[in-house]
């Protein structure tokens, strides 16, 4: 099983993270890219109860299923993720949907890949602000945290869906998905 270890952490400038990238010999591997999530669950969020996750993903035009379970927080957040591809993702919807599982929540954003080659730092721009996710070895993570200015103290081990229930609490939001055109209103 295929463990995913990672930090996220508030970006307040974009292009300062950029030339910090660069700096410390990042390539940027995918550019800004469009990506849209859909998480599903079972009637009465049973999936959430066991603090797992079922997401469908469009990334680009390229569709991938994720499972993730086992979370423990520390310091970096640590789960068991499974992925796959899919070739239809309309497909895949209505196969969940067959199954009994239905959408439970949706969340988009712009992501941008670099790596340099021993983990990956992603650059997400959401609706509720601006994040940079840096997976790998928990040492790696540290140190590529460190190359860019960012302190133990700032590491964000939630997932987006918990960022946004956190975000509608503070503002007071009506939005009830992390989408665009949502929190817009």
């Amino acid at each position: 099983m295929q463990r995913e270890i990672e930090i996220k952490f508030r970006v307040k400038d974009l292009r300062e993270l950029g030339r910090a990238l660069r700096a410390a010999k990042f390539r940027l591997v995918t550019p800004r890219t469009h990506e849209m999530n859909t998480l599903y669950d079972l009637p009465g969020g049973v999936l959430r109860a066991r603090k797992q996750l079922l997401r469908l993903r469009k990334y680009g035009s390229t569709w991938t299923l994720t499972h993730k379970s086992g979370g423990k927080s520390g310091r970096h957040s640590s789960r068991v993720e499974l992925e796959t591809g899919v070739a239809d993702g309309n497909k895949m919807d209505a196969i969940l949907r067959g199954l009994g599982y239905a959408p439970s929540f949706r969340y988009e954003k712009f992501r941008a890949e670099w790596t340099d080659g021993k983990g990956q730092v992603v650059v997400d721009e959401t609706p509720i602000g601006n994040f940079c996710e840096v997976e790998g070895p928990p040492r790696w993570i540290d140190a590529t945290a460190k190359k860019l200015g960012v302190e133990a103290e700032a590491y964000i081990t939630k997932n987006y869906a918990t960022l946004f229930t956190d975000w509608q609490q503070e503002t007071k939001t009506s939005a009830e998905e992390m989408t665009f055109t949502a929190v817009k209103q």
